[in-house]
């Protein structure tokens, strides 16, 4: 499958990570999702109804990277990854990126690290 649906720089202030300073007092995060379907019924129809519509799917990233609060961006995708599988039957496969804005090495100079995860569903 080579049709995408592609949400790149959501960003979002959220309370994740290892140390108890990011905790509390937070810090910016970025996440890029493409998800993979079949968007040939959409182009054809002109219709919202064929698709997957791309402001439910920032609503559900959102409220994940807003949510719980978690130690690993690893932990982050996977949640997201996971959730899109459930919530969007007519997505095949997503890849996740989670990036930490401005993270907290000592000594470092780095403007973002992040992880890159793919999920698909059984047989894809």
């Amino acid at each position: 499958m080579s049709d995408r649906i592609l949400l790149w720089g959501m960003q979002f202030y959220a309370y994740h990570g290892v140390h108890p300073e990011e905790r509390r007092l937070g810090q910016g995060f970025a996440v890029d999702m493409e998800v993979e379907l079949d968007l040939s019924p959409a182009g054809r129809s002109d219709a919202l109804e064929t698709t997957v519509n791309y402001g439910a799917l920032y609503d559900t990233v959102r409220a994940i990277v807003e949510g719980e609060p978690r130690q690993l961006v690893e932990a982050i995708a996977e949640a997201i990854a996971e959730r899109v599988l459930a919530a969007y039957p007519a997505i095949r496969a997503v890849t996740v990126r989670v990036w930490k804005l401005s993270p907290p090495i000592a000594g470092a100079v780095v403007e973002r690290v992040g992880v890159e995860i793919r999920r698909s569903r059984a047989g894809e």
